[in-house]
């Protein structure tokens, strides 16, 4: 039995994953902020949970120790934590920035330093959330397309740091996902229309596919696939949308 710590594992895509690893036969660390909804999640996969202040790295460090050692190590991590911002830079605040930034890319970077420290004897594999917004242009999205390029950059430099300890960080693209956290975008028929037509495919996505995706780079099956931004974003990132 494998043991992969979920950080955000609340939201939407990583409430999904989660499931999807129990059903596979994966032991668990839910890994939130919420205690609520921590607690119910955690009841209903009947796996351990542990609150944490994500931009508290020495409390988040400290939590995974202390499971990894319960647990007789860890596999596997995965960092579901995000936020998005819709602005432009100059309506954008210096707190709303240092946010965005602080939530994305700093979590990020205690993932990648936590499970550097985990993985160092057995090896397994990190994978993290950018967007699609790090790879294209689009507009209103400064903050969190700096913050999520930033996390490419930090997952491939990681990957070649830890090679030789076949530790693997590899990173998950999306595009617009039907999540909690898009609602607000794809509930309004008209926006959910306009976001669907910036993607080549012509449709959002769901939060199964970016789940599934990460499920796959988990999987030591796939151990020879190391620093790569892979896109779940119907084409958003690379590809032109139909007319």
């Amino acid at each position: 039995m494998r043991m992969i710590a979920i950080l955000g594992s609340t939201g939407t895509i990583g409430s999904v994953l989660a499931r999807r690893l129990v059903r596979s036969g994966h032991q668990l660390l839910l890994v939130g902020r919420d205690e609520e909804k921590l607690r119910a999640l955690s009841e209903e996969l009947d796996q351990p949970s542990v609150t944490v202040d994500f931009t508290n790295s020495q409390s988040l460090e400290e939590a995974l120790r202390k499971a990894a050692e319960a647990a007789g190590g860890i596999n596997g991590l995965v960092n579901c934590v995000g936020s998005l911002l819709l602005k432009s830079a100059h309506t954008t605040t210096d707190e709303e920035f240092r946010t965005v930034v602080e939530t994305n890319l700093f979590t990020a970077f205690s993932t990648v330093r936590a499970g550097a420290k985990l993985l160092r004897e057995q090896g397994g594999s990190i994978v993290l959330f950018a967007s699609a917004a790090a790879e294209i242009g689009i507009a209103n999205h400064e903050a969190i397309a700096a913050a999520k390029a930033g996390v490419i950059g930090l997952a491939r430099s990681a990957a070649a740091s830890y090679a030789s300890k076949n530790i693997r960080v590899n990173v998950v693209s999306p595009g617009l996902i039907r999540t909690e956290m898009t609602r607000r975008i794809w509930e309004n028929s008209a926006s959910e229309t306009a976001s669907a037509q910036m993607h080549a495919l012509g449709r959002l996505g769901e939060p199964e596919q970016a789940a599934s995706l990460v499920e796959w780079l988990l999987n030591p099956e796939n151990d020879w696939i190391t620093g790569q931004v892979i896109g779940v974003d119907g084409g958003l990132g690379h590809v032109l949308s139909r007319k």
